[in-house]
């Protein structure tokens, strides 16, 4: 409940409105055509999607938010190159695991 209070807050039209739905689905259930138009997006499933509705601004919970609020800024290129790195050396350990096991056959 305290994220839609925060999403509430942090619209530009939601922030001055009483009673905003937000609503709440996984990444995989977004629906985007081309014959779509900006910002508008549908559900491949109805079932997935959560509605919350946020009658007013609960002022506690916005400033209880704000005071645990951490910012970063991540090199994100590093991250994903270090995940990379990562993964490539798991894929090998892996290949050289059955190697030899084959071996041992």
């Amino acid at each position: 409940m305290d994220c839609a209070h925060l999403v509430k807050a942090n619209s530009i039209q939601g922030c001055k409105m009483n009673n905003v739905n937000v609503v709440y689905t996984p990444w995989s259930n977004l629906k985007k055509t081309a014959d779509m138009d900006v910002g508008q997006i549908g559900f491949h499933r109805q079932k997935d999607v959560k509605i919350v509705t946020v009658e007013k601004k609960v002022n506690e919970i916005l400033n209880r938010l704000e005071k645990t609020k951490v910012e970063r800024f991540p090199d994100l290129a590093a991250e994903k190159e270090c995940r990379d790195r990562e993964e490539r050396n798991e894929k090998k350990a892996q290949i050289q695991e059955k190697k030899k096991k084959k071996k041992k056959k």
